[in-house]
């Protein structure tokens, strides 16, 4: 079953458990929007990943969670490139987003403007999947960056870095689970 199909009959687990991510979100809102406009991304994409990768605390980098006082330890280290620490969240999430690819492209003097990516459901969730990356694919389970939170997943995680434990059980809600919410709840069109 592709990520599409599995969006469109996805069950939301507990309601009130993705509901208080929503609120988080929500409060962050005019941030997710800032950074936006700048990159072209759409914000609620930008809030889930901030919510997986961060518990969505506006101290660390959309990149990884590293705190925003350094550049970046963790894959991938040494973020920002430019500037210096401490970094703003918004800096630290343009630099991201960019580095992911999924930022529009300025034009430099002469060039024409890059077109901004589609944002489709089916390219959001791959997006979303990438950024974290297809290992789950390999070991043939839905990916809990996705579907932790609804009947898609029920165990095996990667606890490290190319380390998969087939009975670990991820404990955040998952990005499309999070985005079915919003739907569910009129905050979003998709």
């Amino acid at each position: 079953m592709t990520n599409k199909e599995m969006f469109l009959i996805c069950k939301v687990s507990n309601p009130d458990q993705v509901d208080a991510v929503i609120q988080k979100i929500e409060a962050g809102k005019p941030r997710y929007q800032f950074v936006a406009q700048i990159t072209g991304v759409p914000w609620f994409f930008i809030s889930v990943v901030h919510q997986l990768e961060s518990g969505g605390k506006f101290t660390t980098h959309l990149h990884n969670g590293d705190p925003l006082t350094a550049r970046t330890k963790k894959h991938p280290a040494g973020r920002p490139l430019n500037g210096e620490p401490p970094f703003t969240w918004e800096e630290s999430a343009v630099d991201a987003l960019t580095l992911m690819g999924y930022a529009r492209k300025e034009a430099k003097p002469g060039e024409k403007k890059t077109e901004s990516l589609t944002w489709g459901i089916t390219s959001i969730l791959d997006r979303l999947e990438r950024y974290n990356g297809l290992g789950y694919r390999k070991v043939g389970i839905p990916s809990p960056y996705l579907w932790s939170g609804s009947q898609h997943y029920e165990k095996g995680k990667f606890v490290a870095d190319g380390e998969y434990n087939p009975n670990a059980v991820s404990k955040q809600i998952g990005a499309a689970v999070i985005l079915v919410r919003m739907m569910d709840r009129g905050l979003i069109q998709l």
